[in-house]
């Protein structure tokens, strides 16, 4: 590759939820001939090994007031300032025709260093509600892509409807044929995410046992279930009589997605991208503790759509869930008309979407 084709520079912290997409947006531009650089942190680094090998990895000093007890939190404004003049060194060396953050506190030197030097520069917010470092560059740069429609945004700040990247797997099976439920053997998919599946583990297979023996000997279930509470969500099914999978992590979630007449699901911005893209009914039910309760704005364009049932974890118990279990698995033309809701909210084309903002930037800023 070229020394002379324009550079393109992605901040992303140290999560999946800010890495995936960063990954996606990193493979298209090194198609298009870019030169592209990753900045992250010592946990993004575990993250890079999935992108291109043209692409250089440069780990950040940064940090966050989140963890750590005092001492470690005084210190982390003099971390994250040594973190941007050092970026700011590297950008005058490099001079990258645009800059994306993809949240996280390891793009904090990255996008300072840029909107110091007036670098061209764009952030992506995969979630409904705005993280607390895109919140404080919303202000500060050129364009705002939203992976999740709508998105909170501060007042007078413009946001870009791209949608969130998806895997590669999952676009294989972008608008799979939905097999409706009926009287023959059914599946639900529960996924639970990172944080807070016990909660999940708790109340789905009881909900499972509630419902009428017709529906409960037709159905398989694949659960996500921490380690710790694997036996008991095993337990729990044995005792119900029914066949269940459960694991603390499944590597072919797209193709379950695309065997499923249901899923249940928290509704993190790439689980809510991945059911849409393929179109499956759904039943979100948003993780609390969330920050700004970002999982309840990220369900809101499929239940508002009609494609998804929002159930919040206060009112969650095994009663009301399998209430709504019972009613998309016994109601075939509306689990239909959900899926094709759920379709009509995907955004395949959400890499291209981000790609088309890249470019579209580095032109306005050389022009």
């Amino acid at each position: 590759m070229s020394d002379r084709a324009p550079l393109l520079l992605i901040a992303a912290g140290g999560t999946g939820g800010h890495m995936f997409p960063a990954q996606a947006l990193a493979e298209a531009m090194v198609r298009k001939g870019w030169r592209v650089k990753l900045s992250t942190d010592a946990r993004g680094a575990r993250y890079a090994g999935g992108f291109p090998h043209v692409v250089e990895v440069s780990e950040v000093s940064s940090a966050t007031f989140a963890r750590g007890g005092a001492l470690a939190k005084g210190l982390v404004p003099l971390r994250i300032a040594g973190g941007v003049v050092s970026a700011v060194w590297s950008m005058l060396r490099d001079r990258p025709a645009v800059v994306v953050g993809f949240g996280g506190y390891p793009t904090i030197p990255a996008l300072a260093a840029a909107w110091v030097l007036r670098r061209p520069r764009m952030i992506h917010e995969q979630n409904g509600v705005l993280g607390r470092v895109n919140q404080v560059f919303a202000r500060r740069v050129d364009k705002v892509a939203c992976g999740t429609w709508p998105t909170a945004l501060p007042a007078g700040v413009t946001g870009y409807h791209t949608g969130n990247p998806v895997r590669a797997a999952v676009l294989d099976r972008a608008a799979a044929g939905y097999i409706p439920p009926g009287d023959y053997p059914m599946s639900v998919v529960v996924i639970g995410g990172s944080q807070g599946a016990r909660i999940l583990s708790d109340v789905v297979p009881a909900a499972m046992a509630l419902l009428p023996e017709g529906v409960r000997q037709r159905l398989r279930v694949a659960q996500q279930a921490r380690d710790e509470d694997m036996a008991r969500v095993i337990a729990a099914y044995d005792e119900a009589g029914m066949l269940a999978e459960v694991k603390p992590f499944f590597a072919d979630i797209p193709k379950r997605l695309a065997e499923a007449q249901l899923v249940i699901s928290r509704s993190g911005a790439s689980s809510v991208a991945d059911i849409s893209v393929i179109g499956r009914p759904s039943i979100l039910i948003p993780f609390a503790a969330a920050t700004g309760d970002h999982q309840t704005a990220n369900a809101r364009g499929l239940v508002d759509a009609g494609a998804a049932v929002l159930i919040p974890e206060k009112m969650l118990d095994p009663a009301s869930l399998a209430a709504q279990v019972e009613s998309v698995l016994t109601q075939s033309d509306a689990a239909v008309t959900m899926a094709r809701h759920a379709l009509a909210q995907a955004r395949p084309d959400a890499t291209e979407r981000l790609v088309a903002l890249v470019e579209e930037l580095a032109k306005e800023k050389t022009a």
